[in-house]
């Protein structure tokens, strides 16, 4: 653990004037408020996050879930390679309100869905980044979104999420098998690199089918 000159002469010596941090501790106790005090008097303008990360989490958590009870979705439902994901993308730039969970959670869903040299998010940092895509969405329009399970790799959805789009319009995409497996192609050009990860990701299907 640094000390508090160590990180002054290290991490913020380059901070320009106009630095805004934001200083917080697990629980909101003495620390934070201490390291704050000091960076103010530096001439920092300098934030505190009242009742620490714990209480950050918690208000997320909350504000998620009443969030998405304000909205009316529309989701979008298909076998992998209906091209669900290019569906949601084409909307968005027309104009429609697109909640893209799989791009949040920096998978595409499936077995397939793991993006080569590209690690998912944490729990906390999706559920911050579905916070505030949810807080720029208009209540008075519906959101369209695409079905998902509970999970998405290893990001867990909210239920509150989960629940409100198992109770929406849905919108089933039906594509003949080959142009499936060309748009699979597009999708996943890695895996026709190398298939020894496709392989193994298939092969956890095989239970399935026992």
């Amino acid at each position: 653990m640094l000390e508090l000159g160590q990180v002054l002469a290290g991490p913020f010596a380059a901070q320009p004037r106009d630095w805004n941090p934001v200083v917080y501790c697990w629980r909101g106790g003495s620390r934070s408020w201490s390291l704050a005090t000091v960076l103010t008097r530096i001439g920092w303008r300098t934030g505190l996050l009242e009742g620490g990360y714990r209480s950050y989490r918690q208000r997320i958590v909350a504000e998620i879930d009443r969030l998405v009870a304000g909205f009316r979705f529309v989701v979008v439902a298909g076998p992998t390679g209906t091209g669900k994901t290019r569906l949601l993308g084409r909307l968005s730039e027309l104009g429609l309100q697109v909640l893209d969970l799989e791009g949040l959670a920096n998978h595409r869903g499936s077995v397939l869905g793991g993006l080569p040299d590209s690690p998912q998010p944490s729990q906390k940092a999706f559920d911050g980044s579905l916070f505030r895509t949810l807080s720029r969405l208009d209540p008075l329009q519906p959101v369209v979104v695409e079905s998902e399970s509970r999970k998405i790799g290893q990001i867990h959805l909210p239920d509150a999420l989960i629940g409100r789009m198992r109770a929406a319009e849905c919108v089933v995409l039906e594509l003949p098998v080959d142009l499936r497996v060309s748009l699979l192609r597009e999708a996943y050009p890695h895996l026709e690199r190398d298939g020894s990860p496709l392989a193994a990701k298939l092969q956890r299907l095989a239970p399935l089918y026992q």
